[in-house]
C-alpha cells in the first residue's frame, strides 16, 4: 500500500467519523490518555509568542487545534490533511483536506510553529522536514507527537488485524453468508443462521468485542434488519459488501500505522532530516497511558 492507498484509507476513516469524536488508532477504553497528550501540547503552547501562526500537519479531526485553542485563544490555528474530506474544523480554527505534507501550499516563513500528532511519521520524513523548515519562520518551533513501535497502539491494532483476517480471510464471513443468502435451499433465514454461528465462533476464537465477533455480528444484524424491512437478498448483499469494505479499509489503516511506527522509531533519520535544514532537536518526552507505559514520544525542534 502506497501513499495514495493511505490517503484513501484515512479519508474513509474521517468521512465515517465526521462527528469528531473518534479516537483514531486508540481503543475507546484508553480515552484517559488524552490527558497526557493534552499536557504535552499545553507545555508546547506556553512557549509560543502572542498571536503566533501555527500549522498542524495531518490534522484529521483537528483535535490538536482544538486543544491549543482551549489553551491559547490568541493563536492563529490552521491544519491540513491528505484525506480529501475532513470533519468540521474546531471553532476558531481552519482546516483543509487533500493536501500532502510533502507539498505545502504556503509561502516561505508563513508560520511561527508547526505541529503534528501521529501524522508526521506517515509521510516522507526527509521531504516533510524540508517543507516544515521552509514554511517555518525565524525562531520557529516544531512539535511532533510520534508513535512508538513498542507501544500499546500498534500492539492493539495488530491484535485487531489478526481478528479481522480471521473473519474475512480464514472464515470468509461475507462470502460465506452471501452464498447462503442466494442458495435456493437457504435464503435470508439460513444466511442469518450462518452469520449467528460465525459470530459465536468469532467470540470463541478472539473474544467478544473483537473484529472476529464484530464483523459476523454486523452481518447478522444487517440480515435481520433487512428482513424486517422486506429487503430483497440483493440489497442485503450490498450491505454485507459494505461491511467487508470497512474491514478491508481498517486493514489498510493498520498497515499504514505499522509503517509509520517504523519511521518514527528511526529517530536518527528524523533528527538528521531536520538538522539538514538547521533545526536542532530539543528534549524527547515520553507520553504515557495511565499505567505508565509509553504510547508515544513528544519531539521538539527549533
Amino acid at each position: 500500500m502506497g501513499d495514495h492507498d493511505d490517503a484513501r484509507a484515512w479519508g474513509e476513516f474521517w468521512k465515517a467519523n465526521a462527528g469528531g469524536d473518534s479516537t483514531g488508532c486508540l481503543p475507546e477504553r484508553w480515552a484517559a490518555i488524552e490527558t497526557a497528550q493534552r499536557a504535552a501540547w499545553r507545555g508546547f503552547a506556553e512557549g509560543l509568542r502572542q498571536g503566533a501562526r501555527l500549522l498542524d500537519l495531518a490534522t484529521g479531526d483537528g483535535r490538536v487545534l482544538r486543544w491549543l485553542r482551549e489553551e491559547r485563544r490568541d493563536l492563529d490555528l490552521q491544519g491540513i490533511d491528505r484525506a480529501p474530506k475532513l470533519p468540521p474544523a474546531p471553532e476558531g480554527t481552519a482546516t483543509r483536506g487533500g493536501i500532502a505534507m510533502e507539498d505545502l501550499p504556503f509561502a516561505d516563513d508563513s508560520f511561527d510553529a508547526v505541529t503534528s500528532q501521529f501524522g508526521f511519521e506517515y509521510g516522507d520524513v526527509a521531504a516533510v522536514a524540508g517543507e516544515i523548515a521552509r514554511v517555518l519562520g525565524p525562531d520557529g518551533r516544531v512539535g511532533l507527537m510520534v508513535h512508538r513501535g513498542d507501544g500499546p497502539i500498534l500492539e492493539h491494532n495488530r491484535a485487531r488485524r489478526s481478528a479481522i483476517l480471521w473473519a474475512i480471510e480464514e472464515k470468509a464471513v461475507p462470502a460465506t453468508v452471501i452464498r447462503a443468502l442466494h442458495d435456493p435451499r437457504g435464503g435470508i433465514a439460513a444466511a442469518a443462521q450462518v452469520a449467528a454461528a460465525l459470530t459465536m465462533l468469532g467470540e470463541k476464537a478472539h473474544g467478544r468485542g473483537t473484529p472476529a465477533w464484530e464483523i459476523p455480528e454486523a452481518v447478522r444484524r444487517a440480515i435481520m434488519i433487512g428482513a424486517d424491512r422486506g429487503a430483497q437478498p440483493g440489497a442485503i448483499e450490498t450491505t454485507i459488501e459494505a461491511i467487508a469494505a470497512q474491514a478491508e479499509n481498517e486493514l489498510g489503516r493498520i498497515a499504514s500505522l505499522a509503517r509509520a511506527c517504523e519511521r518514527a522509531d528511526a529517530r536518527a533519520d528524523i533528527k538528521a532530516a531536520f538538522a539538514a535544514h538547521g533545526l536542532e532537536p530539543g528534549e524527547t518526552v515520553p507520553v504515557a497511558e495511565p499505567s505508565g507505559r509509553a504510547l508515544a514520544d513528544f519531539l521538539t525542534f527549533s
